[in-house]
């Protein structure tokens, strides 16, 4: 077993500088769980009091069901995969990947055997005589990789290990690492502030903001459900668009009014909505749930095109509305539209959400404008 548990985490630094908040995350044996979010949202400081490389404020943090707050790093039975690498540049990528298992004393065989084991899960047995310098970027952070699988640790942590390569190597990699772990069978914990990473390689996707663990849910969860705007606006992409509504009472029905259109949700959409008639809420709607074939019974958005990226399966529509709202609407390459002309563009509303516009703040501080469908 190698659960990771914390509860109550805090992180306060000298000055009264508070970076995590009372958080509680529980990782599964077996897990391949990525924290994300923007920068200084307090992930990688997480990351490493998991790892020991920083020092719990209050909270208790278990590993395999065992309390290790005060366990020193080399003790945690944890491997970490750094954003530079740390290769020895004077050492051989084969004494690089065994440094860690010459220092407790493991016989040659089986380092040996480890480094080799390691290097022909990585495709890197043909590198093993090099040093760093002759490396590409990509080999470089499977060498990082390897060094960490030789320990053959209960967990594995990763912090924004991808940063430093380019887009091509970064979907590469990031493939690498989820065949690494379907392989392995071991604990991952990964860090990174692209959403794509995580969306793309967890089970779980812990979303970090201001120190506060905004929502831990599977990838389709977060995407579908997201419990605040944050949440909806942060996973995604492009991010979701927001546009401020007024809700309103119609002929017995609940609407949802823009200075230029109205749209009626559903039945269900309108229950939630009743106790809003009057106020203005954030009406959120995704790119893919825009679309340019508009009927006299749809929802409808007007707006401005501003730009136009065609991407070969798609064109997006950078659009803004009469009150400066900007939204982007991905759509079907065989439409024809022209930058500076009006349109209307029809709206899957079942997929859309609803989010209040005044702030719960809860017992923490935590200010977050929840979603109320």
């Amino acid at each position: 077993m190698a659960e990771v548990i914390l509860k109550n985490i805090d992180k306060v630094y000298p000055g009264n500088v508070h970076v995590v908040f009372k958080n509680n995350i529980e990782i599964k044996d077996k897990e391949f769980v990525v924290l994300v979010g923007p920068s200084g949202c307090g992930k990688s400081t997480t990351l490493r009091m998991i790892a020991g490389l920083e020092d719990i404020t209050s909270g208790e943090l278990t590993i395999d069901g065992k309390i290790v707050n005060d366990v020193p790093p080399k003790d945690r039975d944890i491997a970490m995969v750094f954003q530079n690498y740390a290769l020895y540049p004077h050492m051989t990528v084969f004494d690089n990947m065994a440094f860690g298992l010459k220092i407790r004393k493991f016989p040659k065989d089986e380092i040996q055997a480890r480094v080799n084991e390691a290097a022909s899960i990585l495709h890197i047995n043909n590198l093993l005589d090099r040093k760093p310098k002759a490396l590409s970027g990509g080999q470089r952070q499977r060498v990082a990789m390897g060094r960490a699988i030789v320990r053959k640790p209960k967990v594995f942590l990763f912090d924004e290990p991808l940063s430093n390569l380019d887009a091509k190597l970064r979907v590469t990699m990031r493939a690498e690492i989820s065949r690494l772990h379907s392989k392995l069978q071991t604990t991952m914990i990964y860090v990174t502030h692209d959403q794509i990473e995580a969306m793309t390689m967890a089970d779980k996707i812990v979303v970090m903001y201001n120190g506060h663990v905004q929502q831990i849910d599977s990838p389709l969860n977060l995407y579908n459900h997201p419990v605040n705007k944050f949440v909806a606006g942060f996973i995604g992409s492009p991010p979701m668009n927001f546009i401020n509504l007024k809700i309103e009472e119609k002929n017995g029905k609940v609407i949802a009014v823009h200075q230029d259109f109205e749209m009626t949700p559903t039945e269900s959409q309108q229950n939630l909505l009743k106790p809003y008639i009057g106020k203005e809420v954030t009406f959120g709607v995704r790119a893919e749930d825009l679309s340019a074939e508009v009927s006299n019974n749809a929802n409808k958005i007007k707006a401005i095109v501003d730009v136009i990226e065609p991407l070969g399966a798609d064109i997006y529509l950078y659009l803004s509305t009469s009150d400066g709202s900007q939204l982007i609407a991905r759509i079907d390459p065989n439409k024809v539209f022209k930058v500076g002309e009006k349109t209307e563009l029809s709206v899957n509303i079942e997929k859309c959400h609803f989010f209040d516009n005044a702030p719960v703040v809860n017992e923490l501080g935590k200010s977050e404008e929840k979603c109320i469908i």
